[in-house]
């Protein structure tokens, strides 16, 4: 990775995650960003204490939705901002490999990088059974419309700050991640996607831990695949 650090912001979307939020701010390298928000989603404990304790600057978005989490931080982020991380507040990602995610933009050979759990390495019983199923059937219909293998739809990612706003996001809920990854391929950004590990979260998840959420998480995912093929 370049020695010139890049003009970075980190990103974390966050809803009632007091137990996990120090976690993951500690393990987060310094000086590898500029600016790390936190996006309290409507959190009903001590989360955006905790986070500012540990060094982040948090945004508030009253509406629930990890897409209108994110939204509210980028709209947050410094005007010169080249590159945005996103990661998900519940430690289960290592914030140490998101210069695994870095690394190609900064080197001009992506626009754009996923960190993969599916080509990672996932501890047992971080994935459930019914995420490995859902990241199967998006990435397939994702395939056989718009031509390119993707493997995963996880959270952790990094793109180039002027390609993320030529997208044009707008998805405010469970639809943000296949959002972004349908839209830079319809924008012919170049799309990498990188090993990473992937942990136990703490606590309970707020989409796959409960049926309902999973359940209305893939319905629209699967809608926003069809919807973007046919306004394409």
């Amino acid at each position: 990775m370049p020695s010139e650090a890049p003009r970075t912001v980190l990103v974390l979307p966050a809803l009632n995650e007091e137990a996990a939020i120090g976690r993951t701010l500690d393990r987060v390298p310094k000086g590898l960003y500029r600016q790390i928000l936190v996006a309290d989603n409507g959190s009903t404990d001590r989360t955006a204490e905790v986070a500012r304790a540990h060094g982040a600057t948090v945004v508030f978005e009253a509406e629930r939705g990890y897409g209108a989490a994110c939204l509210r931080a980028v709209g947050a982020a410094s005007p010169d901002t080249e590159i945005v991380v996103f990661m998900d507040a519940d430690a289960s990602d290592e914030p140490a490999e998101a210069a695994l995610l870095i690394a190609p933009i900064m080197e001009g050979r992506a626009d754009f990088v996923i960190g993969s759990r599916v080509l990672g390495n996932a501890d047992a019983g971080a994935l459930q059974p019914h995420q490995r199923f859902g990241n199967w059937l998006a990435t397939l219909l994702m395939r056989i419309i718009y031509g390119h293998r993707y493997t995963d739809l996880g959270p952790f990612r990094a793109i180039r700050a002027s390609s993320l706003r030529t997208l044009g996001m707008c998805d405010r809920n469970y639809g943000w991640t296949v959002e972004m990854q349908i839209k830079a391929l319809r924008h012919r950004l170049r799309v990498m996607e990188v090993p990473v590990t992937y942990h136990c979260r703490i606590g309970v998840s707020k989409v796959s831990g409960n049926l309902k959420g999973s359940v209305l998480a893939g319905i629209k995912i699967i809608w926003l695949v069809f919807r973007l093929a046919v306004l394409r």
